[in-house]
């Protein structure tokens, strides 16, 4: 296995999403015949349930909570799953060291508090504003070259 993508679990149509639905997601089809596919859960794999409330980054993005000057709240009941959200990135993040430098790269599903990789959604609103989730942050700071699923043009050069 010398050529490996990491992808969300909820692109192969698995249905780990926080509603307990998956997206099929039509990038598979450019990867599937060329490389391993790797499906990860980081909300899963941080030990949140599915279907669980929506959640989103109090302020700052991905890179401000691992530094611990944010948390992750979910959006109703206001529960901090910042612990979560921190272990299922790294989680991942162990899972990616595993395969090293046999990863290509990391596709992760844009707007995700986890996984968003150029937007994620402000807290107070449902608009977007620029930043990384968690596990993107953790796995950028790492070194890993990670991808939005919505990167379709950069996905194909892969």
């Amino acid at each position: 296995m010398d050529k490996i993508i990491v992808i969300s679990m909820c692109l192969t149509g698995i249905r780990c999403r926080y509603d307990g639905q998956g997206i099929p997601w039509e990038g598979l089809e450019l990867l599937k015949d060329k490389f391993f596919i790797l499906p990860v859960c980081p909300e899963q794999l941080g030990g949140l349930p599915t279907p669980r409330p929506p959640a989103k980054i109090a302020k700052g993005d991905g890179f401000s909570v691992l530094e611990g000057k944010s948390q992750v709240l979910t959006v109703e009941g206001k529960n901090d799953v910042t612990e979560n959200f921190i272990r299922g990135a790294r989680e991942t993040l162990k899972i990616v060291n595993m395969f090293g430098e046999n990863v290509k790269a990391v596709i992760l599903k844009e707007k995700s508090p986890s996984c968003g990789v150029k937007t994620i959604y402000n807290f107070n609103s449902d608009s977007l504003k620029p930043g990384k989730g968690v596990t993107a942050a953790l796995l950028i700071k790492n070194g890993y070259k990670v991808l939005s699923s919505d990167e379709l043009e950069e996905i194909k050069k892969l």
